[in-house]
């Protein structure tokens, strides 16, 4: 379980794989202190596995079912990913709930300066716009964000100074991939309206 508040932006350093799989070697000396082989990373908002943990850098590896779900089948050397170790007993929960189980990819639509901070608008699948509500909660790239907006087709979020410089949605451009994940909540709401829903994209 992780809150959504990214503790570090790490860079990845080397990608291997067959096409099907990726195994990721990512440099992050604040994340790797925190870390031990076989305990879970969020990863631009992906739960995976450390299955490598050395001086200043992890390993994970993305199976076919994430790489086919969310946007790390798409990271090469020199990208930068947010970060957050799991949350522990008695840590203060900064965000809200994040399993790190992404629904769905969206894309930026634009971002627009205000003032020190930036509105970005991220176009949605249908299937997981449902589950959003304006200030309800919702995880972009693993970050833990407020919708301020939202319409048929796509949701807007307001960033701070902070969330700006911390994470990689400081540099998010028109046409940008960013792992979604909706608030759980919704979705165990709809279960137990409609027991024959199965959530989830």
């Amino acid at each position: 379980m992780f809150t959504g508040i990214v503790r570090e932006r790490g860079r990845v350093a080397d990608v291997q794989g067959d096409g099907t799989a990726r195994h990721l070697r990512i440099e992050a000396p604040g994340t790797t202190s925190r870390l031990a082989v076989g305990d879970s990373v969020s990863v631009d908002g992906c739960c995976l596995t450390a299955t490598e943990v050395a001086e200043g850098h992890f390993a994970v590896t993305a199976v076919p079912e994430t790489i086919s779900r969310t946007t790390l089948g798409a990271l090469a050397p020199g990208r930068e990913v947010n970060l957050e170790t799991a949350t522990r007993a008695g840590e203060p929960l900064g965000g809200h709930f994040v399993q790190g189980h992404v629904d769905g990819v969206g894309r930026v639509e634009s971002v627009v300066p205000e003032e020190e901070g930036a509105r970005i608008r991220v176009s949605a699948p249908a299937e997981l716009l449902r589950y959003c509500v304006e200030k309800g909660s919702i995880a972009v790239g693993g970050v833990s964000l407020t919708i301020a907006a939202l319409d048929d087709g796509a949701f807007e979020v307001a960033l701070i100074p902070h969330t700006l410089d911390q994470t990689t949605l400081g540099r998010a451009q028109p046409g940008d991939a960013f792992n979604i994940e909706v608030d759980i909540l919704a979705k165990y709401v709809e279960k137990l309206v409609h027991p024959g829903t199965i959530s989830g994209a």
